[in-house]
């Protein structure tokens, strides 16, 4: 407990490089409010340990481990402890990676080569928040997806065809953009066309930003 009675927000690491690991701890437990509670180091270390000891409110997870890699556990813990908050590491910013960690219940993205500053404000987020999206998508965005709930206006200048809908639903798969040109039956400059469509009616710059864009407004269920 901190002083004053406030409880500190808890985390488990799990990464197989033991001195990021570490380090990760070590700065982890040097920011106000926040404890690790333990390390894995890999996925299937980290689900037998969460049989054993206090749950965490956040969970920062690898993507590639040996054993269980990120996205296996990913989706452990979605079925299992729903209410864990996952935050995914990487050591590459790869769009596939991030829509398909995002798929798997994830609520952020960091990559291992961030400032300090950078991984606090993303616990903070997740914390305070319940998701970090600042590397994967505009301020803008964000601020139009919390306006919708509210602005029927905003909502209705922001409605999307069927066949818009049907290709954000492939933007949430692992599939290339041809192989969505090839299941939608179109040619790949069309998609091409549909893409650029969304970006500039949602705001968007990134296909990450569209796959968070159709989680958040319950156009695919993760």
């Amino acid at each position: 407990m901190k002083n004053g009675g406030q409880k500190h927000t808890t985390v488990a690491l799990a990464d197989d490089h033991v001195l990021i690991r570490n380090g990760l701890a070590g700065l982890i437990n040097s920011f106000e409010g926040y404890t690790v509670l333990f390390q894995a180091a890999n996925g299937q270390e980290l689900i037998d340990m969460l049989q054993a000891s206090p749950r965490p409110d956040i969970v920062l997870l690898d993507i590639n481990m040996p054993k269980k890699d990120g996205y296996e556990t990913a989706q452990w813990l979605k079925q299992n402890h729903p209410d864990v908050k996952i935050l995914a590491l990487s050591m590459y910013d790869n769009e596939t990676a991030i829509i398909r960690m995002l798929k798997y219940g994830a609520k952020g993205y960091i990559l291992k080569d961030a400032e300090p500053s950078e991984l606090r404000s993303a616990l903070d987020d997740i914390n305070n928040k319940g998701y970090h999206y600042s590397e994967m998508v505009t301020g803008h965005l964000i601020s139009t997806i919390s306006k919708l709930n509210e602005d029927e206006k905003a909502k209705n200048a922001l409605l999307l065809t069927d066949r818009e809908i049907e290709f954000l639903k492939f933007i949430c798969s692992e599939l290339t953009y041809k192989e969505i040109a090839d299941q939608m039956f179109i040619s790949p400059r069309t998609v091409d066309g549909y893409r650029e469509t969304m970006f500039e009616k949602l705001n968007i710059k990134t296909r990450v930003g569209l796959a968070l864009y159709a989680v958040k407004n319950g156009i695919v269920n993760l």
